[in-house]
């Protein structure tokens, strides 16, 4: 057995898991790629147009290009952050993963989910037979706040549309809101996480699953547990929207 295979057998373990399915639908990849989109009549004309990747893809980049590489919208950047960071993945991506803001890792390499917390997440994102490039990354807000404190009401205000346009964008099937803080402000809700996760919601043409932060997995790891259910049900609805 492969050195790879026994590490993802023992996350798997940690996270809850009690055995190994022989399902096929559980092996392959099928479920988890994105489905076929019917080309516009436009596109059938010219065989030139570019595939729709692309059109994500620079949709997003004007986002980026429209927040700027200096943003002063807020107060965040008198507040000693180094730079903006954006988000990272496939502009296609079915499944999104939002946080709160990114830290002190993510704000030196202009990453989001870069740091013991995001090497968790990769390792969460491998155990639904995902790969980190295959999903997109980002965060409430896109500049470290001091000390890694929550992110403020005007801070989110300004920040969080740029979030929206991402989403719409992207177009996932399903997202996974991270944590307390990424849930609350997503949901425009007071509910703690404990109760908002293993439901789903409805958000913007997507459907909204709240599970815990990967931080909070790293101080309390028996909620591997909950955040197995809660990935064992994104695979579920990734792979009913196939």
């Amino acid at each position: 057995m492969s050195d790879q295979l026994i590490e993802h057998l023992k996350f798997a373990a940690e996270l809850g898991v009690a055995g190994i399915s022989k399902d096929p639908a559980w092996r392959t990849r099928e479920a988890t790629l994105p489905p076929a989109v019917p080309a516009s009549p436009d596109a059938v004309a010219d065989s030139s147009a570019a595939p729709l990747v692309v059109v994500s893809g620079e949709t997003l980049a004007a986002i980026q290009a429209d927040i700027g590489a200096d943003c002063r919208r807020c107060k965040l950047h008198k507040l000693g952050r180094k730079q903006i960071v954006f988000g990272v993945g496939n502009p296609e991506a079915r499944l999104m993963f939002v946080g709160e803001a990114p830290g002190a890792d993510e704000d030196e390499q202009g990453v989001p989910f870069v740091g013991r917390a995001g090497q968790l997440l990769t390792k969460i994102i491998e155990a639904i037979d995902l790969k980190r490039e295959d999903v997109y990354i980002a965060n409430v807000i896109k500049c470290r706040p001091p000390q890694n404190r929550n992110p403020e009401p005007d801070e989110v205000e300004t920040c969080e549309p740029f979030l929206f346009q991402q989403i719409d964008a992207i177009k996932p099937t399903v997202i996974v809101a991270l944590g307390k803080f990424g849930a609350q402000t997503l949901l425009r809700t007071q509910d703690p996480i404990s109760r908002l996760r293993g439901r789903v919601f409805e958000y913007r043409g997507a459907k909204l699953i709240p599970t815990f932060h990967p931080a909070y997995l790293l101080r309390n790891p028996p909620a591997k547990r909950e955040v197995w259910e809660d990935m064992k049900l994104v695979r579920k609805l990734l792979a009913e929207t196939a």
